[in-house]
C-alpha cells in the first residue's frame, strides 16, 4: 500500500491553503504532520479522507484517485464523532454494519477492538458516561474495526489534559504495532508527533507547503521515558525551530503586506 499527493494545492477562492505539496507514505508508516495555525494541517487530512477535492495535484491510494471517502480510510477527527444514543460497542459496530459481512465476524471484531483499547468493560456504555479519553477510545476502535489501509487522525487529543493524552499516546502507538495499519497523523504538538511519528512532516505557511520532511531515528520501542532522553529533545527543539522560523516568516509577509 502506498499513498501519494503529487503536487497537491486547494484554494478557496483567493485563499490558497495549500500549494505543490508533495508527500508519500509507505504501507505500516506513522507520519506526523505538524506546522503553524494557517499551514493547512487539517485541509490536507480532510483532502487525504475524500471530505473534499484538491484545486491542484493528485492524490492515491495504491495507484487508484482518491475521489471521495471509502473504507480504505478511516478518519478520527479532535472530538465530537460518536453517536449518543448508541452504546460503545455499537458505536464502534456501526460502520461494520455497512460491510457484507457475518453477524458472527462483526461481534468478533467488535470484541477484538474493545479490548484492544481497553474498552471491553465499557461496552453497554453510552458516550455520556465516558471521559474524554474513553471517547476518543471508542471513535479509534470504531475506525479501525472497518480494518481500512490508512488510519486519518487530526488532533485527537488535543482536547485532552496532559496525563490522558500520554495515555493515549501509548495506546495509539501500541495499535499501530499490533495493527500493522498506516497512520497519517496531524497535531500541533511537536513533542507528540516526535513521539508517535517515524516521519515528521512539517508544513510552511501561506500557502501550506512542505517545508521538511524528517526521519524520527528513535527505537521502536518507545515509552514516555523516552521524552527525557537527550535524541529526543534535540530532535523535538531541531523541529520546533523549523515551525518557529516558517511561522516568523509567515508573520513578517503578512505585516509587510498590510502596510
Amino acid at each position: 500500500m502506498k499513498l501519494e499527493l503529487s503536487g497537491v494545492g486547494k484554494s478557496y477562492g483567493n485563499l490558497r491553503a495549500l500549494h505543490g505539496v508533495d508527500l508519500r507514505v509507505a504501507s505500516g508508516e506513522f507520519v506526523c504532520v505538524v506546522g503553524a495555525s494557517g499551514s493547512g494541517k487539517s485541509t490536507l487530512l480532510s483532502l487525504v479522507a475524500g471530505l473534499d477535492v484538491p484545486t491542484e495535484g493528485q492524490i492515491t491510494l495504491d495507484g487508484a484517485d482518491v475521489t471521495g471517502p471509502g473504507p480504505d480510510r478511516g478518519l478520527v477527527p479532535q472530538a465530537g464523532t460518536l453517536y449518543p444514543w448508541r452504546t460503545v460497542e455499537r458505536n464502534v459496530a456501526f460502520g461494520l454494519e455497512l460491510l457484507p459481512i457475518t453477524p458472527e465476524d462483526r461481534a468478533a471484531r467488535v470484541d477484538w477492538h474493545l479490548a484492544e483499547t481497553g474498552l471491553t468493560d465499557f461496552r453497554h456504555a453510552l458516550p455520556k458516561q465516558l471521559s474524554g479519553g474513553q471517547q476518543q477510545r471508542v471513535a479509534i476502535a470504531r475506525a479501525l474495526a472497518c480494518e481500512p489501509e490508512v488510519l486519518l487522525l487530526d488532533e485527537p487529543f488535543g482536547a485532552l489534559d496532559v496525563q490522558t493524552k500520554e495515555d493515549m499516546q501509548v495506546l495509539v502507538r501500541q495499535v499501530w504495532k499490533d495493527t500493522g495499519t498506516t497512520v497519517l497523523m496531524v497535531t500541533h504538538d511537536v513533542e507528540e508527533a516526535v513521539f508517535l511519528g517515524g516521519r515528521v512532516v512539517v508544513l510552511a505557511c501561506d500557502p501550506g507547503r512542505v517545508a521538511a520532511d524528517i526521519t524520527v531515528a528513535l527505537p521502536e520501542d518507545r515509552d514516555l521515558d523516552v521524552k527525557r532522553h537527550p535524541d529526543f529533545l534535540a530532535l523535538r527543539a531541531s523541529i520546533e525551530d523549523i515551525v518557529r522560523a516558517q511561522h516568523r516568516a509567515y508573520t513578517a509577509r503578512a505585516t509587510a503586506g498590510g502596510r
